[in-house]
């Protein structure tokens, strides 16, 4: 039997009674969009994380992409971010025709090194986007005073780290804003695809709730800025709502599993995963080091072990984004670890003998 990444079958066996009772519940709802399921997790949502209000929508790149513009972010503005991320973050940033600025990462935790970014910052500087990534946060201290400083607003990337804190903060409290991920692979994912915007700014949420639906404050009627169609589904947010109930649980197993490959993998030259100062990490990614990265991975297929780069290659890499400018060298510590890092299979319901299957296999590779 192949070993994957990521498999959400024996999650699904488990909680299939209660996936299915929760689209019956939206079909017997008579409201399929914008209805009660919606409401009720944008309001449970918000709830877990401290803060005033959640707005569902579709996707995590709309999550970005709408967050940025309620914030007011648009053309002729920076933003400075990572270019060790998945795409979409950046592509966000282009899709309201602002500009991203990189900064490199850590070497230890490949997390945004936030040193940088006070030398980034330009008069065109609007917002800082510091990606949570992997499962722990950025250090966001230094980050919130730049804001202060520079009156800049900080929105928070944090569709790789649900559940995550900082320094007793949990992910996604910490900014102006926070866009979040539902994709189903994520710590806290749907059966389809789904994000939401977290705030406390009364006028950023309302700005949300416009862009989300067309730009619609009543039906038919656009104000302000047009909006396009970006809505949470029903089904998606009354399974989200069953699932947050178990979004603690499901940190934990991930959190046992880390820890049964940090005790088998301890010794051997794999580099494993650093925890940042104050983090409480939730490893929605297992990501390890090695310079015979390639080589292992092709090694392991013969065990029918198929593991995954995250991210192969950085975003200002990407022919996408050439008109960036940013060549080969740019990003030094990004690009080094881009050629060595890939991740294990990591989930809550990873099987122990499963686990134990790759553990054997990589430590006789190593």
């Amino acid at each position: 039997m192949p070993t994957h990444v990521w498999d959400y079958l024996p999650e699904y066996a488990t909680e299939r009674a209660d996936i299915m009772d929760a689209v019956e519940t939206v079909f017997r709802s008579g409201r399929l969009v914008l209805g009660e399921s919606v409401r009720s997790f944008e309001e449970e949502f918000a709830a877990y994380h401290g803060v005033r209000h959640c707005a569902g929508v579709d996707n995590g790149t709309n999550a970005i992409k709408l967050a940025l513009q309620a914030l007011g972010v648009g053309p002729g503005d920076e933003v400075i971010t990572v270019s060790n991320t998945a795409a979409p973050t950046v592509v966000a940033i282009d899709a309201v025709g602002a500009t991203p600025v990189f900064t490199d990462v850590r070497p230890d935790t490949y997390l945004m090194d936030v040193s940088q970014a006070e030398a980034a910052i330009t008069p065109r500087t609007r917002c800082l986007l510091p990606v949570h990534l992997y499962g722990q946060c950025v250090d966001m201290a230094p980050l919130e005073r730049l804001a202060q400083a520079h009156d800049l607003v900080i929105l928070e990337d944090c569709a790789q780290a649900h559940g995550a804190r900082h320094r007793g903060r949990v992910a996604g409290s910490m900014g102006r804003a926070a866009a979040f991920s539902f994709y189903p692979t994520k710590v806290l994912g749907a059966y389809g695809d789904g994000g939401a915007v977290l705030t406390s700014d009364d006028e950023v949420d309302r700005a949300l709730r416009r862009l989300r639906y067309y730009g619609m404050e009543e039906t038919y009627y656009v104000v302000r800025t047009p909006g396009h169609n970006a809505r949470l589904d029903e089904v998606q947010a009354e399974i989200l709502r069953r699932k947050l109930t178990r979004l603690d649980r499901y940190v934990a197993g991930r959190r046992a599993v880390a820890a049964r490959y940090a005790e088998a993998l301890a010794g051997t030259d794999l580099v494993l995963p650093a925890t940042g100062d104050g983090n409480e990490h939730v490893y929605y990614l297992y990501v390890v080091r090695h310079p015979r990265r390639d080589a292992i991975i092709e090694a392991l297929r013969a065990h029918d072990i198929h593991l995954n780069i995250s991210y192969p290659w950085p975003v200002h890499t990407m022919s996408g984004f050439a008109h960036l400018g940013l060549g080969p060298g740019s990003l030094p510590v990004t690009e080094a670890a881009a050629r060595e890092i890939f991740s294990l299979p990591m989930y809550p319901s990873l099987p122990a003998g499963l686990q134990e299957k790759i553990i054997v296999a990589l430590r006789d590779l190593l």
